[in-house]
């Protein structure tokens, strides 16, 4: 299985380095490998490093010793335009807040990333069609953001992010402004992006049952990697448990139970 995130000894300091005491190492010397297809998570307590590492192979940041290629492509390597370029046709967003333009609808939000990719109109509906009908979505296509839930509303940022077809889709703490019928029903439609699309998530939570969706958690300490589970055969109940207890060693949130 191909690799779509390599993450090479990475390094991430703050502050100036003139002025001893005042740096702040925010990653130290992490290593991993994302496969094509996997749905991991990315787990630590407030101050770990893990949205640090989200920033950086996100390009919204940069490292500042080691490599992080994604689809083979060394993105720390990149200059402002060519990196502008590659986050626009490799990388799907999925925020917190959802990013959605008030003034255009579900449809518009969802086309806009394909229009500026200069695709042709009977392209993009035939494609917006396509991931709306996935995730539940087709309904409300005409529907401005006011008219909408919180569920629904990160269900089209959703389908903004993986219309384009991405290398990866980033996901940053997705359900922490849902209520749990909303969370319950955007998770399941990661569930459906990763199984039926075969789309490759990387997502950072603080929430146990959140995680629990996920194949493969990668828990951060102190800017290092501290362990990492694989849900393999268990159930989600069974790999939710081993996040628990994974969680009370960091010392971190438990979240919301089953």
């Amino acid at each position: 299985m191909e690799t779509i995130l390599s993450v090479e000894k990475i390094e991430k300091y703050y502050g100036n380095k003139g002025k001893k005491g005042n740096i702040t190492k925010a990653m130290d010397d992490i290593s991993f490998q994302v496969k094509e297809g996997e749905f991991v998570g990315i787990m630590g307590p407030s101050g770990s490093g893990k949205t640090t590492l989200l920033n950086c192979i996100s390009t919204i940041d940069h490292v500042t010793t080691g490599k992080i290629i994604i689809n083979g492509q060394d993105v720390t390597g990149l200059k402002k335009k060519a990196l502008e370029t590659f986050r626009r046709d490799e990388l799907g967003f999925i925020f917190q807040d959802f990013n959605l333009l008030d003034t255009l609808t579900a449809y518009e939000n969802i086309a806009l990333a394909l229009t500026i990719q200069k695709r042709g109109e009977t392209e993009i509906d035939s494609m917006i069609q396509k991931v709306a009908e996935k995730l539940g979505i087709t309904e409300i296509l005409g529907n401005y953001p006011f008219q909408l839930s919180g569920g629904q509303k990160q269900r089209v940022a959703s389908a903004r992010a993986i219309v384009t077809e991405p290398s990866l889709i980033l996901a940053d703490e997705p359900t922490g402004a849902l209520d749990s019928k909303s969370s319950n029903m955007l998770l399941e439609s990661f569930e459906k992006l990763n199984q039926e699309f075969g789309s490759t998530i990387l997502m950072v939570t603080h929430d146990s049952f959140t995680a629990s969706y996920a194949n493969r958690i990668l828990f951060i300490k102190d800017g290092r990697i501290f362990n990492e589970l694989v849900r393999g055969n268990d159930t989600r109940k069974q790999f939710f448990n081993k996040i628990i207890e994974v969680v009370a060693l960091l010392g971190g949130d438990v979240g919301n139970v089953l």
